[in-house]
């Protein structure tokens, strides 16, 4: 594994797609999903959380406006889970979803030049999304150095965007750019395990506040509208190490929580963690704040702590 995050466009791997077709798919977004879904008609591209009835995080969708349907970017591996949760609730709404399989391919492109190199265009300031020939382009969220292109994969290959020569690295390079840019993910060990805020949704506008209901709202507003938002999502440098996404974590400065996501970069590990936002005091703090990090059944892991370098999120939190 390479430290850098090389300029280069390839398939990615890990993500699949979700595709939404029929007249009714935005509403029946905007009742599932926690951002304003009738952006997409304007061409819009959106970060979203799915949410239990609990308000915790089922997925994150990066929901794009191509012309064959509202399509959704998440990992492969929360392909089936999601869409047999959102099929729950069609009940008489005009929408199709599905898995397009190979229908769809998604791949990530470094660098307008190398944009320009498999000659796409840019998007636009102001919606982030471009589409010609039924290729769509989209500026990754919050990351106008990095695209996603979303096509047939014959039709990629025309751009030379198909190859899978060296997969796990173009993995590896998508990924951690993803946590240099604080973009946080959801896969199978951290499914519900998280309210939209822990994961800095709010400050990513990934939750729109004025659009009204949706699975999970009522946990995701009284969260915000408390002010008490008691853990956050942080980037660290963490020791070389077999380190595991759902991993949890007990910091050096009394700090506990969970790993979002890891990746070797330089001898060591980057990373995105949910932790709390406070150490905890003698007296026990408030009912908020874990005293020790919690295992993946919800019991308290008793351990040493790890020493841990914070790293700066290109936002404020």
């Amino acid at each position: 594994m390479h430290g850098d995050v090389a300029p280069r466009s390839d398939r990615l791997p890990h993500l699949g797609v979700l595709r939404f077709t029929g007249p009714d798919s935005i509403s029946f977004l905007q009742g599932q999903v926690s951002n304003d879904t009738r952006r997409l008609a304007d061409g819009q591209c959106l970060l979203a959380a799915y949410s239990s009835s609990q308000g915790r995080v089922l997925a994150l969708l990066h929901l794009l406006p191509h012309s064959s349907g509202i399509i959704a970017i998440l990992p492969r591996e929360l392909l089936a889970p999601t869409l047999a949760a959102l099929r729950k609730f069609v009940l008489r709404a005009k929408v199709t979803i599905e898995d397009t399989g190979e229908l769809l391919s998604v791949a990530g492109v470094h660098g307008v030049r190398h944009l320009e190199s498999a000659g796409l265009p840019a998007p636009q300031a102001g919606t982030g999304y471009v589409e010609t020939d039924e290729i769509g382009v989209a500026s990754v969220h919050r990351d106008p150095s990095r695209y996603w292109v979303i096509g047939a994969a014959e039709r990629l290959a025309e751009h030379g965007l198909a190859g899978d020569v060296h997969p796990e690295m173009v993995e590896h390079d998508w990924r951690l750019a993803d946590i240099r840019a604080g973009l946080p993910q959801i896969y199978l060990a951290t499914r519900e395990a998280f309210v939209a805020q822990m994961l800095n949704l709010d400050v990513l506008g990934g939750i729109s506040f004025s659009k009204g209901c949706y699975t999970g709202q009522e946990i995701i507003a009284r969260t915000q509208h408390l002010g008490r938002i008691k853990r956050r999502l942080y980037r660290l440098r963490l020791p070389h190490g077999e380190w595991r996404i759902g991993q949890s974590l007990r910091l050096t400065d009394g700090r506990a929580g969970r790993l979002v996501e890891a990746i070797r970069s330089d001898g060591s590990v980057e990373a995105l963690a949910v932790l709390t936002v406070q150490a905890p005091t003698a007296e026990g703090t408030d009912a908020g704040t874990l005293s020790a990090p919690e295992s993946a059944d919800g019991g308290a892991l008793a351990g040493a702590t790890v020493e841990a370098a914070p790293l700066p999120l290109p936002y404020a939190i």
